[in-house]
């Protein structure tokens, strides 16, 4: 028998929002279970329902009688995964329906067919009235402490970042200028009919028109090209690494940024990935061995360097900052739901104390790249900020392409990038 790609897609919602599961740990998982283009509409499903989970489960208040708790909140979520289909996808309302509902009989809740059947075919009939007076939590799908705080911050540009993180994200590629220049690169995409939409001109990044598969990228398995945002190829050109530097990035899983340092700069004397979850190392090590780099791996704890330095202190660092993922909320919808507030102050008090504990390992002369994909500017410009005040051995360097005072803010979709900040620190030689 066939697998119900709607059951999985509510299993897949029931975890992350009722359990606190990642959804890059749960539909991969869930996506093993089905073939060819199920797979696509699982992801399409599980992210649709994450991306507008207020306003669905606005609209299913109004239709349900009585809440589904306990054992039956895989049909709750199932019945939020119909909802989801009729208003935003293409597919024919018949079939989403009938499809869902007999995804009732593998979530082991069959009695509750009839239920799920006229609840959606309510739903289907039912007239779309635009309720201004919404709370802005539904309007915009986001929790109201993220919107409070986005308002905060960003008194003219909230509501924008609010709706950029609905959007898809572009697929942006890494060209390996070792194989090819960029324009070598685009011709062999365009050979390949791989449309180029725009080329970042201080990186060389590539967005493409349409995202594809890996495999059908000229030479990927070759480590031709890489698939990395925009915003996250600046590190690489920002950090600056010249011949014979010593190189620490930290925090460095999955390895994008650390194998870009080693195709940017390949006549540094050596490079040094930590990170603290050994799991995700093993990541790092699967995209140098794809690429041909070399780097020392080790896991490692940022915040404790005492346990794993060698006393070799470093010519350059990124520091790939633990931090809220608020910027990347488009590519990771689930982080407006398994984030909470009280997670800001925590992360802001573990930055503080990993940048304290890596500038020691910093050589006098030498540049630190602080970088984190939020946009909350108390893990931002808040932290530098404070920083330099504390430490009067650190410089800030300003970063050419901005008119801001204190590092870079990116703010998600700001030329089709996502959220992200860099701010760029020299130790000054005070002696």
């Amino acid at each position: 028998m066939a697998t119900n790609v709607r059951a999985l897609a509510a299993k897949c919602s029931y975890a992350v929002i009722d359990k606190g599961r990642s959804l890059a740990d749960e539909l991969p998982a869930l996506q093993a279970k089905v073939e060819g283009k199920d797979k696509g509409l699982l992801q399409e499903l599980c992210y649709g329902v994450l991306r507008y989970l207020p306003e669905l489960e606005h609209e299913a208040r109004q239709l349900i009688q009585k809440p589904l708790v306990a054992k039956q909140r895989a049909v709750h979520f199932l019945i939020l995964v119909g909802i989801y289909q009729i208003k935003y996808t293409r597919i024919p309302d018949h079939a989403a329906v009938s499809e869902t509902v007999a995804a009732t009989k593998p979530l082991k809740h069959q009695h509750l067919k009839a239920l799920v059947n006229g609840i959606l075919r309510n739903f289907q009939r039912k007239e779309t009235i635009v309720d201004e007076n919404l709370p802005d939590a539904i309007k915009y799908n986001h929790p109201s402490w993220f919107i409070k705080k986005l308002q905060k911050a960003y008194p003219q540009d909230w509501q924008e970042v609010l709706i950029a993180n609905q959007e898809r994200p572009p697929m942006w590629l890494r060209v390996n200028q070792q194989h090819n220049s960029v324009s070598e690169y685009v011709a062999l995409l365009e050979n390949a009919n791989i449309e180029v939409d725009h080329i970042d001109e201080f990186s060389g990044a590539l967005k493409l028109i349409q995202a594809t598969d890996v495999n059908n990228l000229p030479g990927f398995e070759l480590g031709h090209v890489s698939v990395q945002d925009g915003a996250a190829q600046q590190a690489a050109l920002l950090l600056d690494c010249q011949e014979n530097d010593n190189v620490l990035d930290c925090c460095a899983a999955p390895g994008g940024k650390t194998c870009h340092i080693l195709e940017f700069a390949p006549t540094i004397k050596s490079m040094t990935a930590i990170d603290i979850e050994e799991k995700r190392l093993l990541r790092v090590k699967e995209n140098l061995a794809r690429l041909n780099l070399t780097a020392k791996v080790i896991a490692a704890d940022a915040s404790k360097p005492e346990l794993w330095w060698d006393n070799q202190q470093y010519d350059r660092i990124l520091l790939d900052a633990p931090c809220s993922g608020t910027g990347v909320i488009r590519r990771h919808p689930d982080i407006k739901w398994l984030r909470k507030s009280t997670d800001i102050e925590a992360l802001t008090l573990l930055q503080q104390q990993i940048l304290k504990n890596i500038w020691s390992l910093l050589k006098p002369g030498g540049t630190l790249l602080y970088v984190t994909c939020s946009i909350l500017p108390e893990e931002n410009f808040e932290q530098i900020q404070q920083f330099i005040s504390e430490n009067t051995d650190a410089e800030l360097i300003t970063i050419e392409n901005t008119q801001q005072k204190i590092g870079w803010q990116i703010l998600p979709n700001e030329q089709s990038m996502d959220g992200f900040y860099y701010a760029k620190l020299k130790k000054k030689n005070n002696g």
